[in-house]
């Protein structure tokens, strides 16, 4: 991380030191065509509470030309250091500083980004600050309850267009002169400039009108289905502010859909910043728009809670990214007129499955994680802070009751509105309106780690009626190198009891719902009824636990898992099966058949694409070596028999035929890739498309049959950004030693590469199926990957650190190696944790491995 890594500690002093005031920010983005540097002035005006005090501001430049406190020029090489000028000699009361810096673009998605688009070969650029990285562009009190105004002025190229948190203005001269923007935190400014295309409308609602943007680079404008944004958007303004009975708190709400960008989105106040591959290319299934809808109200959610209110430290950006999440969730199932009103299946099926994974990693922490430093934070966007915090926040609405849990969030806003907060804020609201007790149920959901594993125990009569029916809840110990202790805790969850209907279909007959506390809970089952021929715990998904069937309710879902009418309770039974498997309880083999027998009769396309990826990763990773080949055969002929059988332009032929892709290995199977890319075999409704063509270009070329030239001819077809980066896949697959040094050069080696396309060559470089030709890379990976985390940005360092990791070496020998890495390389507490989560990966297949190898012995 570029930069001196601030300390909780640090940041309070300064906070209790400084009231920050107001920003005013020059940049000179004139020269962005041709890149290099750019000039970067920052006026801030600030209070300190104590004549004479020291302090620091914040600034990442490759050249400082002036720095003038309170009307006296400082000594730079004297009081720059790194990333900190120190302030000396402060005045009680107002004090002003002035910051003259060349400031330098980058290409690694953090800071100012810039990118050149292949197509018209014209600059684009933008701003990503969270969590330390708008002091690369301007000089800042860099944490988050240090907030001021902000005014840009920014000099940009004839014909550009300027975007920032506030309403753009009409420039005079090339410069965009932008008005104050509220009191907010450093982290969610933003510019974004260019070409940009764009397209502008408004939410509208009793008097209200806020404008609406959406933007994108030329190059995708015919892909823009601008109608279908601001529809979602409308949604969520309508959803939100009746819930959160508070206005929408910024001028303008724009989108901006930019190049290369490292996550999903980011929630700059009032200019939102999206990935452009939700600007879809090509076909795609419904899961994949319901995925960009819920990242849309993710960032939307996060106007109010986040920008409008912000965290005090980051030890609370569990609650920013968990509230996001829940509520974007909530209003996709709850809005009136929602296309995904079963987007808490998808939230079963995706964010659980992530959040349980992490939960098990011996990096797992509460989801008040104690964040000591920017580097604790960095390596926490991760499935606790995300989905496990939803998760818990969920089961807090089911405790609290959602009135009362909206009612207090209502009051929280109105309280803190354009201040700074702690989780004990929050949840004071809650207690008010609700009258609970929150203080025992905080410290058991959100200071311990780890998860619980909920158990039916059901007792019969010789004539199958239920004589006695106990929920037992387990708190297995936590993985080796974890901090904490097991943990029971008290979960609020529904019991649904299914039988088999007249059609063979599995309904619900009755449900139970009650709190479940400590190891035993009795559950109140009527006396003498007949014992259902399903119990499926933590139905609805209400709680956050591991769910077990118990032996005969197994034995029903493993014959009819596809019958239930409902695609919650499927779900919940798939993420299941695949929770056990990844345990070792439920042998790879037995998976792939569980998920033969149930996958043709699964509606939602969601489940269904999750359950291709997981079978992959069940077959290649927790299959018993021996068998591996033999699993692999078996899932590509069922791929290719659902793509052949799916009825013709639907998504379920889609996600077959991507399926397909994935795994395709005979001669017969990639003659028919090769067919269906050149032409000369069609499948009925299916649409090869761009997207789908490099899917089945990346096969090919992994299996050793499409040549550099091949490669180079299919780039021309598609002489885009997103081509580039698939072409770098497809090279990196290619089943060669020269291949392979290659890659591994243009990543390890060098750090030419932007963040896309090292991005790509990684993925392409590594392929299940070549294991033997990745050996040798284990031992340089070790070799390298210190002096890599050392020298490169965090974004770039830990896509090297966790991609390039040698996760299918699964083998003691590579346990062996991390462990002897660990040992004696020192690496800092951010890297040590990326290394042993992915060791704990390795370490789990291993378990996997043998006891699939147990099973088919057995």
């Amino acid at each position: 991380m570029p930069g001196t890594n601030l300390t909780r500690e640090e940041a309070q002093e300064r906070a209790r030191l400084l009231t920050v005031d107001a920003y005013e920010i020059d940049l000179d983005l004139s020269g962005a065509q041709e890149g290099g540097t750019y000039r970067s002035v920052t006026t801030v005006r600030f209070d300190s509470a104590e004549a004479g005090a020291e302090t620091f501001i914040d600034l990442v430049a490759p050249a400082v030309h002036d720095i003038v406190l309170n009307g006296k020029d400082l000594d730079i090489a004297a009081v720059f250091r790194d990333s900190r000028i120190t302030l000396q000699h402060l005045r009680a009361g107002a004090n002003e500083l002035k910051v003259v810096a060349d400031c330098s673009y980058t290409n690694t998605g953090e800071g100012l980004h810039r990118f050149v688009d292949p197509v018209d070969e014209q600059a684009y650029l933008y701003t990503q600050f969270e969590v330390p990285d708008a002091r690369r562009v301007f000089a800042s009190f860099e944490q988050p309850d240090l907030k001021a105004t902000f005014r840009f002025t920014v000099k940009a190229p004839s014909g550009w267009t300027v975007i920032s948190n506030s309403p753009t203005p009409e420039p005079k001269d090339d410069v965009w002169s932008f008005e104050p923007t509220p009191r907010i935190s450093t982290y969610i400014t933003a510019l974004i400039a260019g070409p940009y295309h764009a397209v502008h409308s408004s939410y509208e609602k009793d008097g209200q009108s806020v404008p609406l943007g959406i933007y994108c680079r030329p190059s995708l404008a015919e892909h823009l289905d601008a109608d279908e944004i601001f529809a979602v958007t409308r949604q969520g303004f309508e959803w939100f502010q009746e819930k959160f009975d508070y206005a929408y708190p910024f001028a303008k709400y724009d989108q901006l859909f930019v190049p290369e960008f490292n996550a999903g989105a980011m929630e700059n106040a009032g200019a939102v910043t999206i990935r452009d591959q939700y600007v879809f290319r090509s076909k795609v299934t419904d899961a994949a728009y319901e995925t960009r809808a819920e990242t849309i109200l993710h960032e939307l959610a996060h106007m109010w809670f986040g920008d409008l209110v912000t965290m005090e430290w980051w030890n609370d950006l569990w609650l920013n990214e968990s509230f996001a999440t829940y509520t974007s969730i909530a209003c996709q199932a709850y809005a009136e007129g929602s296309k995904w009103p079963h987007s808490w299946t998808t939230f079963a099926n995706s964010m659980k499955t992530w959040a349980y994974r992490q939960d098990q990693l011996p990096s797992t922490h509460p989801i008040m994680a104690d964040i000591r430093d920017l580097d604790d934070v960095l390596v926490n966007f991760d499935g606790i802070t995300y989905a496990k915090g939803a998760s818990v926040l969920k089961q807090l609405v089911a405790y609290v009751g959602q009135d009362a849990f909206f009612k207090g969030v209502q009051a929280y806003f109105k309280a803190h509105a354009f201040g700074n907060t702690r989780l004990s804020d929050l949840l004071g609201a809650l207690e008010e309106t609700s009258g609970r007790d929150l203080k025992t149920w905080s410290k058991a959901w959100l200071e311990t780690a780890g998860i619980n594993i909920l158990r039916p125990e059901i007792e019969t009569d010789g004539n199958g009626h239920v004589t006695s029916f106990t929920v037992l809840q387990e708190a297995p110990a936590l993985p080796a190198g974890a901090k904490g202790e097991p943990t029971l805790r008290p979960h609020r969850i529904a019991i649904g009891c299914y039988d088999l209907d007249a059609a063979g279909k599995l309904v619900r007959t009755n449900r139970i719902e009650l709190d479940v506390d400590g190891g035993r809970t009795t559950v109140p089952y009527p006396a003498g009824t007949a014992r259902p021929a399903v119990v499926l715990l933590n139905d609805d998904d209400l709680s956050y636990a591991k769910v077990r069937l118990d032996e005969e309710s197994l034995a029903v879902v493993t014959e009819h898992l596809g019958d239930f009418t409902e695609s919650l309770p499927r779900a919940l039974s798939w993420a299941s099966a695949w929770d056990m498997t990844r345990d070792g309880e439920l042998a790879a083999r037995d998976y792939l058949a569980l998920v033969l027998s149930g996958i043709g009769k699964e509606s939602d396309i969601g489940v269904v694409q999750s359950l291709h990826r997981q079978v992959k990763l069940a077959v290649d990773m927790y299959a018993a070596p021996e068998w591996r080949e033999t699993g692999l055969t078996q899932w590509t002929d069922a791929t290719l028999a659902h793509l052949r059988a799916a009825a013709p332009g639907s998504d379920h032929q889609l996600a077959w035929a991507r399926a397909f892709a994935a795994t395709a290995r005979t001669p017969l199977q990639l003659d028919l890739l090769q067919s269906l890319l050149d032409g000369t075999e069609e499948i009925e409704g299916l649409a090869v498309d761009t997207e789908l063509r490099w899917a089945f270009v990346q096969r090919l070329a992994a299996s050793g049959l499409l040549d550099e030239e091949e490669i180079a001819a299919e780039y021309e077809r598609d002489r885009t950004a997103a081509g580039e980066c698939h072409a770098a896949s497809a090279r990196a697959a290619q089943p060669s030693e020269a291949a392979k040094a290659e890659a591994w050069a243009s990543v390890v080696e060098s750090d030419k590469l932007p963040n896309s396309l090292q991005e790509a060559v990684i993925n392409g470089f590594v392929e299940s199926d070549q294991r033997e030709l990745l050996a040798p890379y284990t031992e340089k990976y070790f070799a390298a990957v210190k002096d890599v985390w050392d020298s490169r940005s965090h974004e770039m360092a830990q896509q090297i650190a966790v991609g390039l990791y040698p996760a299918f070496q699964v083998s003691q020998a590579t346990l062996d190696a991390t462990d002897a890495w660990l040992a004696s390389a020192e690496p800092s507490a951010a890297l040590r944790r990326l290394v042993s989560e992915s060791r704990a990966g390795v370490e789990r297949a291993l378990k996997a491995q043998a006891a699939d190898a147990a099973a088919a012995s057995a």
